[in-house]
């Protein structure tokens, strides 16, 4: 492999937010303040560079991340723009399972909202640290100091503010420095390229004069190594010693570091980006990556050089007519063009035809990679989202990534029967792409069923199959994808014997147990077979086979989840015992486990928030509690109102046109699945 030339310093964030927070619109600044773009895409006029996809300029929203890379003061930074409505939240799970850093952008009127919540833990699972963007301050009902109060009771988050606002609303002028004391004026000339350091105004004095005070204390208190600078130096603390705090305290996440503005008025996007090269962590300051050794399941650690064998983990497949891309990320090691590469996975090799950096839809060709560095493959033919890459003598898998489960279904079937094959391959396309969307055949109607996150994530599937694939479907009207648990163990034993046609009997006996299992989603199987009573080779088609019923739904149709099946025993006979046999036994003795455990119809809940205006609130609050919604808090103090719960998805199909009839088309409406809890037995009943 080629050695690795001095690089620039990297930072691999991703921009993460709310919908309608100002994701894009920011990014599409920095590409063009960094010189990546030669003018600013606009979400409204359809001319994003990062929202490329058709359907994505016509509705005006982000559906899929899209990686580009800039320079920015001799820092090279990848940067992934991900998507804010909740439908698409494996995109930024994804995401930020391969990111160093994250850029959390929240809008200065609305604050902390449903998906910006989901995105915050998301990175806070994965270790992430992040700064914030409170974007929009240009807007009517703005308030900065609102939504720091925000993100410390809603997120549980310590915030050190860096700037503050200079003006409200439409008289936004820029933003004041906390740390070099400077006010900073954006010019309009320039589309805000040619940033102005002037003297604080008088009378923001005082107010930028608490604030930093406010922001030194905070520092002392939460970086061991500044207290001493604090305590010598107090209100005149050099520079570079806030700056050194800041970056310690954010890599070590003891806090979150916050920045203001406007993307929209070009007011405060370099020093985003600034603190993005000051604060963020570099990919060799981040912790080794952990994975396991395939043959015996110890854990390897691999720093974060060049020089340590390949381990990369692949993050997204795209399907293309002239070859997939494959993205990864490069933990350890180095990846050339015509490299052999080995996927431990489905144990086979894969060639590097290409390798490229993508700036959306666009790509530049590489010849060479390192860790550290996130690229486009092509040429894998076996590799799959979540799939670990690395040198075959030195084999390492990493953790997987974890997607959410699909709450909404529809049938789907081609416009000519002759299709059914290509329609089949194209779902198995769309689901290897995207983990949260798969599909099943119902075994008692045989209709094709597609299921997703929700109604836009399965209409803009739709949209695909038909545009990308060229191919005309029919769907359905959604239905609720309801789960099956039990209530307790249960046990059942079937016999399986026929003669057929011709005079060959067919014969396998099973005895099968379930219990609930939590912690086995959607389920395990733990073989206690003894192999004289039924023989090694027909273990794999009795796993398979139960597996496969689990999946299907036995007694309600609906797939069962968190339960754990025990292959206790069963029966052969020589020459009439055969994998197809076993299937049938396993499958009936599997059936009556269940029905002695007692199933139960599980529905999805959705977590809610309304913002309304008050005049509207008795009228929503009326029709809520008509949907079985269970109301968790109600902020009435402001205008507009904010109500927040759960609900059934059942109850909210079509919820949207309600609530705008209800409130004049003022109020509006998030929703994002929250779990699943048994069904009343109203809805049991009604469904069976």
């Amino acid at each position: 492999m080629a050695r690795t030339k001095k690089r620039p310093p990297v930072r691999n964030i991703g921009i993460i937010a709310h919908i309608d927070a100002g994701k894009t619109t920011l990014t599409e600044r920095v590409l063009f303040y960094t010189a990546r773009a030669h003018r600013m895409g606009e979400v409204h006029e359809g001319t994003t560079k990062m929202d490329y996809l058709p359907e994505e300029r016509e509705r005006g929203i982000t559906i899929t991340s899209a990686a580009t890379q800039c320079s920015w003061r001799g820092h090279r930074i990848n940067i992934i723009d991900t998507p804010g409505h909740v439908d698409f939240t494996v995109e930024v799970e994804r995401s930020l399972r391969v990111l160093d850093g994250a850029v959390v952008v929240l809008c200065g009127v609305a604050g902390v909202q449903a998906q910006s919540e989901t995105v915050w833990y998301q990175a806070e699972r994965y270790g992430v640290p992040r700064i914030v963007f409170v974007n929009k301050l240009d807007r009517v009902g703005a308030d900065f100091d609102r939504v720091l109060s925000d993100i410390t009771g809603r997120l549980g988050a310590k915030v050190v503010p860096l700037q503050i606002p200079w003006g409200t609303e439409k008289d936004l002028a820029g933003v004041i420095d906390l740390v070099s004391m400077r006010a900073l004026r954006f010019t309009e000339a320039s589309l805000g390229k040619d940033v102005e350091q002037v003297d604080i105004p008088v009378e923001l004095a005082e107010e930028a004069a608490m604030a930093r005070h406010a922001m030194l204390e905070t520092l002392a208190d939460e970086v061991d190594s500044f207290t001493e600078v604090y305590l010598e130096h107090e209100e005149q603390a050099p520079e570079e010693a806030i700056l050194e705090a800041v970056r310690v305290g954010t890599i070590g996440l003891k806090f979150v570091p916050v920045l203001c503005g406007s993307a929209f008025r070009n007011v405060g996007v370099q020093p985003v980006l600034d603190a993005v090269n000051r604060y963020l962590p570099a990919p060799d300051e981040v912790a080794p990556a952990r994975g396991i050794q395939p043959r015996d399941g110890k854990e390897i650690v691999r720093d974060p050089t060049p020089d340590e064998p390949l381990c990369g983990l692949i993050f997204k497949t795209i399907w293309r007519s002239q070859g997939d891309l494959t993205f990864v990320r490069l933990y350890s090691g180095q990846l050339s063009v015509s490299d052999q590469v080995f996927n431990p996975r489905v144990n086979k090799p894969e060639r590097v035809n290409r390798l490229y950096v993508m700036h959306a839809d666009d790509r530049e060709p590489l010849e060479h990679a390192a860790a550290g560095d996130i690229v486009a493959v092509v040429g894998l033919k076996h590799s799959a989202t979540g799939d670990t890459l690395c040198d075959k003598a030195h084999p390492i898998v990493l953790e997987g990534l974890s997607y959410p489960e699909p709450v909404i279904s529809m049938s789907i079937e081609p416009h000519s029967l002759k299709d059914k094959d290509e329609l089949v391959r194209v779902l198995g396309l769309l689901a290897r792409d995207d983990p949260s969307f798969s599909w099943r055949v119902h075994e008692e109607t045989g209709q094709m069923l597609i299921s997703g996150v929700g109604e836009l994530h399965l209409e803009v599937l739709r949209h695909r199959i038909e545009r990308d694939f060229n191919m005309s479907v029919r769907v359905g009207e959604p239905r609720v994808a309801y789960r099956q648990a039990i209530s307790g163990p249960g046990e059942g034993v079937a016999v399986f014997d026929r003669v057929l046609p011709g005079g060959r009997s067919m014969y396998a006996e099973m005895r099968v147990a379930i219990e609930p299992d939590e912690s086995a989603r959607p389920v395990e199987v733990e073989n206690l077979l003894d192999p004289e009573q039924v023989p090694r080779q027909f273990h794999p088609a009795i796993e398979a086979s139960v597996r496969s019923a689990v999946a299907s739904g036995l007694t309600l149709g609906y797939p069962l989840t968190g339960v754990r099946v025990k292959l206790l025993g069963g029966a052969h006979r020589e020459q009439s015992s055969d994998d197809a046999a076993f299937s049938h036994a396993a499958h009936l003795a599997l059936q009556k486990a269940v029905e002695r455990a007692g199933p139960l119809l599980l529905e999805p809940i959705m977590e809610f928030e309304i913002r309304c205006p008050q005049e509207f609130l008795p009228g929503v609050n009326a029709d809520l509690s008509g949907r079985r919604a269970r109301v968790g808090s109600l902020v009435a103090e402001g205008d507009p109102a904010i109500i927040r719960g759960t609900v059934p998805l059942s109850a909210i199909f079509g919820y949207s046109t309600t609530l705008r009839s209800l409130s004049q088309g003022r109020a509006t409406f998030s929703v994002e699945p929250k779990a699943y809890e048994p069904a009343p037995l109203s809805v049991a009943r009604g469904l069976v």
